[in-house]
């Protein structure tokens, strides 16, 4: 173990209990604009006596695999180089090597970014999949690499009988995941993934090597929970405060074409009085007319379940045309969120060796809706005749309202849903499928949704820093300054470009 390391888990332990407790409150920092660049061509050959075959240039066999990020639509993004980093130390060189020299150097976890920011065209890729360890304490904190995919975090917690808030989707990074805030099936009742984040291991733009938690660097660590990946520096083990893992339910109910208005007016007004054990997604899919079903996932057995459901059916006052409701432990409750089962799990979760991840080509947009319910007529309006178009409606409120919205960088949190608007497309229907999902999330704003969610990020959304991080913002300014004042990790939509 280094002293690195035993300075990190000494850390954890302190920071899970102020953690459970709400942590010190940090003052507000002042924003300071970013410094220029020099334009000078780094020297790869160093990085690589560093680094030996993990870093990957464009000549080099296996460049065009490990270049790719998720999302297809970005396979026009060529890196100058992609670094398979295994440790901190890596990162270190990483940025020794390539900061000042004028290119952008953007940090890879899972790859899932929606504009390829984690690719940039002509710049560095620090990737970080080959730091996907996942470890459970007797204390019940994980540590876990920041390259791991959230299929190997739920793995290695259900294993040790534990759990943690987070995604559906199984080969996203719980990097960016924690990073932007972190929706997902359990958030009602643990909270979002970054609310329980309890200390995390940072590389800075100087290449120091901190840890952040309520007790040290808290300014960085409250920045670190809904700021946005890539903003203040590049983190290579999370500390999670994790929950006993216990009984889940999940279930899916199937409404009839046409019964949008009902089923999403009861919805709304139902998942904002449920439980905090109930989680609960409306998916609307665009067409003539649009169809509904509501999916979701209760903290508890089938017998707690059924009725919050009956409750919805009665509300709808519309029968679904079918019902899924099935026990789940924890681990199978997410694969069946994600869609996975056991027999395809090996799709969803290749190894580092295995070759070309599962990929698709959308475009995806967002909104936040304010905590009062969006007219359910309107929103059905948006979605009539956009076959091919879906709309997600995730739910918050329950343990994410608990919080203040500046207990975080997560402003959200008197938000009743989170709303993802998302098509597929080819490179020749992109631009079509981008206007369509533009126009339903512009839409979505008339109707009240003004906020956004960073983790879905948008190069085109109206006054996006403060529909990202709302009053947060200017204090997110400030401590981008302070760790990277050079701007090192700018990019884009970046804190210090809003």
């Amino acid at each position: 173990m280094t002293t690195d390391r035993r300075q990190f888990l000494a850390t954890l332990g302190a920071a899970a209990t102020a953690v459970a407790v709400g942590g010190p409150s940090a003052r507000a920092l002042t924003a300071f604009p970013a410094r220029g660049r020099t334009a000078v061509p780094p020297d790869w050959q160093a990085l690589r006596a560093r680094l030996g075959s993990r870093l990957v240039l464009p000549d080099d066999t296996g460049y065009g695999t490990a270049r790719l990020g998720y999302n297809t639509l970005n396979d026009g993004q060529s890196p100058a180089a992609v670094a398979r980093c295994v440790s901190a130390d890596d990162v270190r060189a990483c940025l020794d090597a390539a900061r000042g020299h004028g290119i952008p150097i953007a940090v890879r976890s899972g790859g899932h970014g929606y504009l390829g920011y984690s690719i940039p065209d002509r710049g560095l890729v620090i990737d970080l999949r080959g730091m996907a360890d996942v470890r459970v304490h007797p204390d019940g904190t994980a540590e876990v690499g920041a390259g791991a995919r959230l299929i190997e975090v739920y793995a290695g917690l259900a294993g040790a009988g534990r759990l943690l808030p987070g995604g559906s989707c199984p080969t996203v990074g719980v990097g960016g995941l924690t990073l932007g805030g972190g929706l997902g099936v359990l958030t009602r009742k643990y909270g979002l993934t970054c609310d329980r984040l309890a200390a995390a291991e940072v590389v800075t733009a100087d290449s120091s090597l901190l840890t952040a938690s309520p007790v040290a660097e808290p300014d960085l660590y409250w920045a670190l929970r809904g700021g946005g990946g890539g903003n203040f520096g590049v983190v290579t083990r999370f500390g999670f405060a994790t929950a006993p893992a216990t009984a889940l339910t999940v279930f899916v109910l199937a409404f009839p074409a046409g019964s949008v208005t009902e089923v999403l007016g009861a919805w709304q007004h139902w998942v904002a009085r449920a439980p905090f054990e109930l989680w609960a997604s409306c998916q609307i899919s665009g067409g003539a007319p649009p169809r509904c079903r509501v999916v979701g996932c209760w903290v508890g057995t089938p017998d707690g379940a059924n009725p919050l459901l009956d409750r919805l059916v009665t509300a709808a006052g519309t029968t679904p045309t079918s019902r899924t409701v099935v026990p789940e432990d924890y681990l199978d409750a997410m694969k069946f969120m994600a869609g996975c089962s056991n027999d395809t799990l090996a799709q969803c979760h290749p190894t580092w060796e295995g070759g070309v991840l599962p990929r698709a080509g959308f475009v995806a947009v967002s909104r936040m809706l304010g905590p009062a319910p969006l007219d359910p007529a309107g929103v059905a309006g948006l979605m009539a005749g956009r076959t091919g178009v879906d709309l997600l409606l995730d739910s918050l409120g329950g343990a994410v309202g608990e919080l203040a919205p500046d207990a975080t960088a997560f402003p959200h949190r008197e938000s009743l849903a989170s709303a993802q608007v998302y098509a597929s497309a080819t490179p020749a229907t992109a631009d079509r499928a981008r206007c369509t999902v533009e126009a339903v999330r512009d839409g979505l704003a008339a109707l009240g949704a003004h906020g956004a969610y960073v983790n879905y990020i948008d190069d085109t959304l109206p006054d996006w820093g403060r529909s990202y991080y709302g009053d947060n913002l200017l204090r997110l300014k400030g401590v981008a300054h302070r760790y990277d004042p050079d701007g090192v990790f700018a990019f884009p939509r970046s804190v210090t470009a809003a």
